[in-house]
């Protein structure tokens, strides 16, 4: 009888997820400036608003917080915390609603159910989210995105 194989996180492919995520978060830190939140519109008939705020600012760090709004009163709204550094230039989320901290691995199976590849997934969400916010977001205000440039 064989064991299953362990889980080994793709370090490579998380680190270029964490590369692609903070290409797509810096119109938004543009569009942040000095200011400490940002709305952004999404959709045209139902609009709703994703809103991004800054937890922390530190001279290599920043922290952010996205949450949406709620689809359906029985599904709460997605809420991730990202820290972007800025001297490596990724992001990478660090805490997804309503777990406080996710790790790199989880054994699988565990007494919370998660995934074995958790904060890649995340990642990867985290990246979906922004690709749409980029390709269908508005902001009130100031424009946050430079056609040809993003």
């Amino acid at each position: 009888m064989s064991r299953p194989r362990r889980y080994r996180l793709d370090f490579r492919d998380l680190m270029a997820q964490c590369e692609w995520n903070y290409a797509r978060l810096l119109p938004l830190m543009r569009a942040l400036g000095d200011d400490d939140s940002l709305d952004v519109s999404l959709g045209e008939e139902r609009p709703r608003t994703v809103s991004i705020r800054v937890l922390e600012r530190a001279p290599y760090t920043t922290t952010l917080r996205f949450e949406d709004q709620a689809l359906h009163d029985a599904m709460p709204a997605p809420r991730l915390t990202v820290r972007l550094y800025h001297d490596a230039r990724v992001a990478e989320v660090t805490e997804a609603t309503p777990f406080r901290r996710v790790q790199a691995r989880y054994p699988y199976p565990n007494s919370h159910m998660h995934q074995r590849d958790e904060k890649a997934q995340w990642n990867r969400f985290l990246g979906e989210w922004l690709a749409h916010v980029h390709d269908f977001g508005r902001a009130s205000g100031e424009p946050w995105r430079r056609s040809g440039t993003e």
